[in-house]
């Protein structure tokens, strides 16, 4: 077998992605990475503006992107940002599950309509849209890659997040289940867990006291910054991950193992 420069083994030239969350933090990094890096984006998200934003960006950068704006526990607004970025790209043959939402609840005071609204939006939504993502691929005869975003609090928990650290260990296991099923169809199903990354979501936390404690026990010393998740993502979209199905890479700066010992 010859052997592949990096460049032609990281490849994602002509290939569509589509990246949910895509209006701020590490979703738009992905969005940006995958189009620079030569595929055709669909940016999904709720906040319009926002997407615009990072889709002028993109273009004015030479890579090719189209915004839809979308909530991703709307499944009837799931079908027409599929149905959009098909009519602009053709069928998506990499999809990012990177929407999410966080929360900062006892588990004894939390409402019923807050644990809903977490497990609807990180686990719910994820299934769904992989699910219409692999449909799509199937009958289109394409083949693809799905990455589901989860996170170290899937593996270990903390204090005031047991909706969210729930629905992450349930990102795990649902790629697990759907590598299972798809890869004999040509669909590899992936995920990242990263650990503490500094976006809108955790901004005041990891800025604050605690944040500074949370920071010490981290084994490389720091947040994950700008950057540190574009080698495990390029690894799963592209075939220098082709053997590679229902793994969740661990980009944590060292904290599980920290923690596991």
């Amino acid at each position: 077998m010859t052997s592949m420069k990096a460049s032609e083994l990281f490849d994602i030239s002509g290939r569509v992605a589509l990246v949910t969350g895509a209006s701020s933090g590490l979703g738009t990094r992905f969005a940006e990475l995958l189009a620079v890096n030569g595929a055709a984006v669909g940016l999904v998200a709720r906040r319009g503006e926002r997407l615009a934003g990072v889709a002028s960006r993109i273009k004015a950068a030479g890579g090719r992107a189209v915004a839809v704006e979308a909530d991703v526990c709307d499944r009837d607004a799931m079908t027409r940002a599929f149905d959009g970025v098909e009519a602009q790209f053709g069928t998506v043959t990499i999809l990012i599950n990177n929407a999410g939402i966080a929360h900062a609840d006892r588990a004894v005071d939390m409402a019923e309509m807050q644990w809903r609204r977490v497990l609807s939006t990180d686990l719910d939504a994820v299934f769904f849209w992989a699910q219409e993502a692999a449909r799509r691929m199937l009958a289109a005869g394409t083949g693809g890659a799905i990455v589901n975003i989860a996170s170290v609090l899937g593996f270990g928990v903390a204090k005031g997040v047991a909706a969210y650290a729930t629905a992450k260990a349930g990102v795990v296991q649902l790629t697990k289940a759907l590598g299972l099923e798809l890869a004999f169809k040509g669909i590899r199903v992936n995920a990242i867990a990263p650990g503490w990354f500094m976006t809108d979501l955790n901004r005041e936390y990891l800025t604050s006291e605690a944040g500074d404690k949370l920071r010490r026990e981290i084994p490389v010393g720091r947040f994950g910054e700008d950057g540190d998740l574009d080698g495990a993502l390029l690894l799963l979209v592209s075939d220098a991950g082709r053997f590679i199905v229902g793994a969740t890479i661990v980009v944590d700066g060292g904290q599980m193992v920290a923690l596991r010992g």
